[in-house]
Formats: C-alpha cells, sequence, structure tokens
C-alpha cells in the first residue's frame, strides 16, 4: 500500500553565484532556518569568492545556515533529479554567466542543472539578477527565461516604507523573493496604500480625483 504524505513540500533550493548581492542568498538562508522550510544551497566557485569579500560571513558560515549543502560540481546530488520535489529554486545573486548557461540549457555545474530541472518540471525558478548596465544579450536571455516562465527579479531597493539603513532594503528585497513561493515572512512592512504629504497620510480632496469621462 502506498500512502501519500500529509506535509506539502517545502523544500527550496538556493543557488549563490559570483555577482555582487551576495548578502541576498544570504538573507534569505538566515530568514528560512528554523522556519520549516527545508533549504539546498549550492554556491559557485565564484560565489564563494564573492561571499567572503562582500560580506562578514565565511562559506562555513553559509552552509551551516543551510539544512543541505552541495557542492558545484555534484551532478549526483538529489536536487539534480526532477524526482526530488522541492518549491522551486531561487538564484540569488544570478550572475550574467548563469543566466546564459541557463537560458542556453547548459549543465557544466550543479546550480544550471537544478535549474534546468525547475524548467523540465514546470516549477517555480526565480532569478534575482544583479547586473548594470543591461547589454543586448543580458536582456535577450531575461527575455527567452521570462517568457518559460522564469521570475526575473532583480534587486531593486524600494523606498516607499522610508527604509533606515542598509539591512532594510536587503530585507524587503529578500522578503519580495519569498512571497513568490508563497512564503510570506513579514519581517519589514508591506505597503498599506497610505499616502505621507510631509509626514501625514496625504487625504484626497474630490478637487484631487481626476476628471470622470463622460
Amino acid at each position: 500500500m502506498y500512502v501519500m504524505p500529509n506535509a506539502k513540500t517545502t523544500r527550496l533550493i538556493v543557488g549563490i553565484t559570483g555577482a555582487t548581492g551576495t548578502i541576498f542568498g544570504v538573507r534569505l538562508l538566515q530568514m528560512l532556518h528554523g522556519s520549516g522550510v527545508e533549504t539546498h544551497l549550492v554556491m559557485s566557485k565564484w560565489g564563494q569568492r564573492t561571499l567572503v569579500h562582500e560580506t562578514q560571513y565565511s562559506v562555513k558560515d553559509a552552509q551551516h545556515m543551510a539544512t543541505e549543502s552541495h557542492s558545484i560540481g555534484d551532478q549526483g546530488a538529489a536536487i539534480s533529479s526532477g524526482s526530488f520535489t522541492t518549491l522551486g529554486m531561487v538564484v540569488a545573486p544570478c550572475s550574467m554567466g548563469t543566466l546564459a548557461a541557463i537560458a542556453h540549457g547548459l549543465g557544466s555545474n550543479l546550480i544550471h542543472r537544478a535549474a534546468d530541472v525547475m524548467l523540465k518540471e514546470r516549477r517555480k525558478l526565480v532569478l534575482v539578477v544583479r547586473e548594470s548596465p543591461l547589454n543586448e544579450i543580458h536582456l535577450e536571455n531575461m527575455l527567452k527565461l521570462s517568457r518559460m516562465g522564469v521570475l526575473i527579479l532583480p534587486p531593486v531597493p524600494a523606498f516607499y516604507k522610508h527604509p533606515q539603513n542598509l539591512e532594510d532594503l536587503i530585507n524587503h528585497t529578500t522578503m519580495r523573493i519569498l512571497d513568490q513561493f508563497d512564503i510570506h515572512l513579514d519581517v519589514m512592512n508591506r505597503w498599506d496604500g497610505v499616502m505621507l504629504s510631509e509626514g501625514q497620510p496625504l487625504v484626497e480632496t474630490e478637487s484631487d480625483q481626476e476628471p470622470r469621462q463622460p
């Protein structure tokens, strides 16, 4: 007799590549640690180098935040198979090299392969692409993947909640990334529709409203 598990799959693959912004991948792991979501981390060689350069965290620190860590060259890891069910995968940050490899079906490392599994299994794939300015190749690769259902989510800061420091900006972006997987952690205040005018809620008067079309 086969019994279907009652619990919903709560595994998330987290890839960290060599683009600037490795703190976003780390913050994802920190937010999910102890949340009940099983995290599977893969870091590229340059992701590891950038992490140490940009943050106070070591590679081992990041690996210990994850439920399980996989080597970039381990093509036999569980996450390389579609039979290993997950909520999806996020690459944060996603370098332009990784973007290109995913867009063109290259499976030269475990991040590329795991992303390819997301595509073939029609699971959620979120790429936190980080580059500026963008050239035509970058834009074409993003468009190609977007048409395949991949969510392209650059870490663009939001200022409507008046962030007080860099941590606020990082937390807001990370919260929005997790929203894409229906993981809703209210680590920051969300937009409530209230506009401020000189520090006070802005009350729209009748004269402020756009005239109605006849």
